[in-house]
């Protein structure tokens, strides 16, 4: 297994929808153990292709705790189904925006079906931790970060923080 490079905002390919997976094979299997591997290391509980340089529909999570067995998880082609009540998720944070935490609204409870990495169907009924980990990841597959979901101050801000820090390297 390898350890690949999470792409950090403001990389553009990280705002661009992914494509579907279209075919389960050896090479998905290996971008998935990858992708497991460097989720672990960062360390984080989820991880998209596109934030690994897959344009593919997938994620990987483990909403575990950390001293606990590991518990990945493997969703190919997830989407949401049916969403509701709201919640504040407090101090979100992801491994493509380094450095920056905040709160964001999300669907108290989510419903999502998607492939296993065996290419089964599943479905899972969410809430709390999970439904918001479930979102987070999957607005990554629709080019969305979660400082897009947050105030234009806020953005705004933590933008000129990364654009100074890039100028500085």
């Amino acid at each position: 297994m390898a350890i690949l490079k999470i792409l950090t905002y403001p990389d553009k390919f990280l705002k661009q929808p992914t494509k579907p997976l279209e075919n389960i094979d050896g090479q998905t299997q290996k971008m998935i153990d990858d992708m497991a591997e460097t989720m672990y290391q960062a360390p984080g509980v989820g991880l998209a292709a596109i934030q690994a340089g897959f344009d593919k529909s997938v994620i990987v999570y483990d909403v575990a705790p950390r001293d606990e067995k590991r518990d990945l998880h493997v969703l190919i082609n997830p989407r949401i189904l049916e969403k509701e009540g709201s919640v504040l998720s407090e101090n979100e944070g992801c491994l493509s925006v380094p450095d920056f935490r905040s709160d964001v609204r999300r669907y108290a409870t989510v419903l999502v079906e998607g492939l296993d990495r065996d290419g089964n169907p599943v479905r899972i009924e969410a809430d709390g931790f999970l439904s918001v980990v479930l979102q987070h990841e999957i607005d990554h597959l629709n080019g969305i970060l979660f400082i897009d979901r947050i105030s234009a101050l806020k953005r705004q801000l933590y933008t000129r923080k990364v654009k100074k820090q890039m100028k500085k390297s």
